[in-house]
């Protein structure tokens, strides 16, 4: 039978109640600062056709390509395989979809429960399959920011209602 190791583990400090942001200690930027290696605002990288700045980690998000056309399609009937994605957004995504009346057929699939992918089949009586996708993903964005709205819309009129 093995032994169980006794060895003591570190006991945190507590911290103070009393502790305010002025205890805390100093940042790199702070310290950068105070020595004068402090960068400059203009360093900002800007996006030169729409003249804002560009964010690194967005930057690295749009490298990641998510969806893609599947071989065998073609503009009135195509098949898309999105990474990352599940039932959540497929079955919301096909709903949508299936509202647009230019749409003739759409259904998802999970190929495999293992994989994180979810493949899409639009075919459209008028119009391209790539336009009816791109209308269901803005509909299904103008959906859910409406559903956000009026749940916090909800939530703050009963916190408000219990508070009195």
């Amino acid at each position: 039978m093995a032994s169980r190791s006794r060895r003591k583990q570190p006991v945190a400090e507590p911290v103070p109640e009393d502790a305010e942001m002025a205890d805390a200690p100093a940042t790199a930027e702070d310290e950068a600062e105070e020595n004068g290696e402090a960068e400059e605002a203009n360093d900002v990288p800007i996006d030169e056709e729409e003249g804002s700045a560009v964010d690194e980690e967005e930057d690295e998000e749009e490298e990641t390509q998510r969806v893609r056309l599947l071989p065998g399609s073609t503009p009135s009937a195509a098949s898309f395989e999105f990474l990352e994605e599940n039932h959540t957004m497929g079955n919301a995504l096909r709903y949508i979809i299936m509202k647009n009346p230019d749409v003739e057929f759409c259904a998802y699939a999970i190929p495999h429960p293992s994989e994180a992918k979810m493949n899409i089949r639009i075919q459209t009586y008028e119009g391209t399959a790539i336009e009816a996708l791109e209308k269901g993903l803005r509909d299904l964005q103008d959906l859910c920011d409406v559903v956000g709205e009026k749940y916090w819309a909800a939530r703050n009129q009963f916190v408000e209602a219990a508070a009195a």
